[in-house]
């Protein structure tokens, strides 16, 4: 079956139902999402903790929480929000091949809006020595295994060990307590933590050299930070953090992919190199909290209607690369609108000297306060490239200590 609709939203997480929200609401036309999963909301859906914000009587809202009010505002603007829907691959330039429960379907839209989210990287993509025993999960295997068959020992066992720092790992403790684990430690690779951790013993500097057990983990073998080898016994590990976007898409039609966080390539305004082709949310960076990635979907959006308000498409082509002790900067290419940017150093880093340039010629310098910390992105605003050229040669941020 053959049908056409104006804007086709590709995953229904944060950013994906912000941007069809905003665009329903606008009156974009037939704005529709797909969602490969049976339900719509994306990663909060899982994360049973609060930190997502307050209700309209100001209660503070769960990530299940948020994630219902996001598709509700989707909906009630006017967007078809469809789950248990996969896109494909591309049947043209803004047309899309779908599987769902119906049957076969090739979707054409005036614009298409990738939203599809990121993962944490898996065991076997980190490399760990080992068999492959079970108990051996990601942050996301975790919360979903204890949101959707509860805690059972079988499923998340009774002892466990956390890889990874920040954030995410806090939250992979949080879930593992409640569901009555014992945490025997957190195995952190970065020299110290900033993350509180309650209780629980924390090895800075340290590394997860080997995964034991047959059948069911045993435990992990464990280098220090002196060099020294030891085994933290424990029947489940979860590895933390780590991300990457899922872009199977994105790379099916071709998009260039940024050198550091292995996303689309975009401007400014959330545009890629194929006209009429969007990209926000974690797929192009991951690990943003979802308020972030819902705003980044809004912005989406109202490219997006700029877009089929016949705007003309004006995307800079200066690319914007990292330097020194940063993992990455997005966006990836300067455009003429005023751009923020977003960087995310490689190690902890206190108050850097970050320098933007662009072919030798200084742009700004200037030393930010406090830490940088690898989990966590900083927004440098617009004044940061302010007299840059969109059509001239790269611009580089740059950190020094």
């Amino acid at each position: 079956m053959n049908r056409t609709v104006d804007v086709l939203v590709v995953g229904a997480g944060p950013a994906g139902l912000a941007a069809a929200a905003r665009l329903a609401a606008a009156g974009a036309g037939r704005v529709e999402v797909l969602e490969r999963e049976p339900a719509a909301g994306g990663v909060p859906r899982h994360c049973a903790r609060p930190g997502f914000g307050a209700d309209a009587l100001g209660r503070a809202l769960d990530g299940p929480g948020y994630a219902r009010r996001a598709v509700r505002e989707a909906v009630r603007a006017g967007a078809v929000v469809r789950t248990g829907v996969s896109a494909t691959g591309w049947a043209g330039p803004l047309a899309l091949d779908v599987t769902s429960p119906a049957g076969l379907e090739r979707i054409g839209a005036r614009a298409v809006v990738l939203a599809t989210g990121a993962r944490e990287r898996p065991r076997s993509a980190r490399l760990v020595p080992g068999t492959r025993p079970a108990g051996v999960l990601t942050t996301g295997e975790l919360q979903r295994t204890v949101a959707l068959l509860g805690a059972r020992p079988e499923r998340v066992g009774r002892r466990a060990v956390v890889v990874g720092d920040g954030p995410v790992a806090r939250n992979a403790v949080r879930t593992l307590r409640s569901a009555g684990v014992e945490v025997a430690a957190v195995v952190a690779e970065l020299p110290f933590s900033t993350t509180a951790f309650g209780a629980v013993p924390v090895l800075t500097g340290a590394v997860v050299t080997e995964l034991l057990g047959r059948g069911r983990l045993t435990g992990v073998a464990v280098r220090g930070r002196d060099g020294r080898a030891s085994v933290l016994r424990c029947d489940t590990v979860v590895l933390t953090g780590d991300w990457i976007p899922d872009h199977e898409l994105a790379r099916a039609r071709g998009l260039p992919l940024a050198p550091g966080t292995r996303g689309p390539v975009t401007d400014g305004a959330l545009r890629t190199a194929a006209p009429g082709v969007f990209a926000a949310g974690g797929l192009l960076h991951g690990g943003e909290p979802a308020p972030a990635a819902a705003a980044e979907g809004r912005a989406a959006a109202d490219a997006v209607l700029d877009h089929l308000g016949g705007a003309p498409r004006a995307v800079g082509t200066a690319p914007v690369t990292a330097a020194g002790p940063l993992r990455w900067v997005t966006p990836g290419l300067l455009g003429p609108e005023a751009t923020t940017l977003l960087v995310r150093p490689e190690r902890r880093l206190v108050r850097p000297v970050l320098t933007v340039a662009q072919d030798g010629a200084r742009l700004r310098r200037e030393r930010l306060r406090g830490t940088l910390v690898p989990w966590r992105s900083v927004r440098l605003g617009p004044g940061w490239t302010r007299g840059a050229d969109p059509a001239g040669g790269p611009v580089t941020v740059e950190a020094e200590e």
